[in-house]
């Protein structure tokens, strides 16, 4: 008897360390996105595509959702900010109107977006960054949209290290997550060369709030290193939604997007749901946005099968 005893706590380190490395599997699994099926892809289009329309009243979200049908885009991201009245929440009269005319014209509102910073020192003004992006993830459950894009931030944080900024970032985003989950709306943090620069950088904030309520809007545009593709790919498994842009940056320099690796990449990634694109720069966005969109489709048809 007093021998199996022995036996037992001789084996107990090794069954511990068994238990913590298969713990720690389960976690590393869990970090990435399981989905079933290959990739499945689809055309949306990022309403800041038409920012200088939108915001020099020249058009309207309606004029947006009419133009999108047209063109032939499977769905629509409905940028918070050009809602009447942003940063307010607008009545649910004009909230339901959009979403009734999404669904008349074939639609799908396949995400949302606030502009909210949560690199600020004061904890005050966190707060009010938190409450800004809970009134609109209750809009974005009334319009239907199911994620809502927010960012990092990109406030002066001198006398604070980035994990620092990192642990209260995650605090703050954890309770937006967690009101997310009760209205039915992933939240998911967009890398935009602000706080987040790397993939790497995207995944720790993943780590720290780690929610499968939380994701990574992954903007193809917005890496910096000499390899952003790499950095596309190892952020890739991340993703709950995308901007893809028709320039990334290699080396510095500014370079059309080689759109049948990007999709590549992402196919491989296992992702499904919409690819929403975005347009930047000078020129007529109608022009560069059906001009884009046909690109996109084309390399879609060539790469995804």
């Amino acid at each position: 008897m007093r021998r199996k005893f022995l036996q037992s706590l001789i084996a107990m380190p090794f069954a511990a360390g068994f238990l913590l490395n298969d713990r720690s599997a389960i976690l590393q699994a869990q970090e990435k996105i399981v989905r079933t099926g290959s990739s499945k892809l689809k055309t949306s289009l990022n309403a800041y595509s038409w920012n200088d329309l939108l915001k020099n009243g020249t058009a309207t979200l309606d004029d947006l959702l009419d133009y999108c049908a047209e063109v032939g885009f499977d769905g629509v991201d409905l940028t918070g900010y050009y809602f009447p009245g942003y940063p307010a929440v607008p009545p649910d009269d004009y909230i339901f109107h959009i979403k009734r005319k999404a669904f008349l014209l074939g639609l799908d509102i396949s995400g949302t977006g606030v502009r909210n910073d949560f690199t600020y020192t004061d904890p005050g003004q966190r707060k009010n960054e938190i409450e800004l992006v809970r009134q609109w993830i209750d809009c974005a459950s009334k319009l239907g949209a199911p994620v809502i894009r927010i960012f990092a931030g990109k406030q002066n944080t001198e006398g604070y290290t980035w994990d620092q900024v990192a642990e209260w970032m995650a605090k703050e985003i954890k309770e937006c997550v967690a009101y997310g989950k009760q209205r039915g709306v992933i939240v998911a943090v967009q890398n935009h060369n602000d706080f987040i620069k790397t993939a790497s950088d995207a995944k720790k904030i993943l780590r720290l709030v780690d929610s499968s309520w939380f994701g990574l809007i992954l903007d193809t545009g917005s890496f910096r290193s000499p390899d952003p593709y790499a950095e596309i790919a190892e952020a890739a498994p991340y993703a709950v939604n995308w901007q893809v842009k028709e320039n990334i940056f290699v080396n510095g320099a500014e370079v059309p997007v080689d759109l049948p690796k990007l999709l590549n990449i992402i196919s491989a990634s296992g992702y499904r749901g919409y690819l929403p694109i975005e347009t930047l720069g000078a020129g007529d966005p109608k022009v560069k946005v059906r001009k884009f969109f046909a690109e996109v489709k084309s390399a879609l048809a060539q790469t995804i099968k």
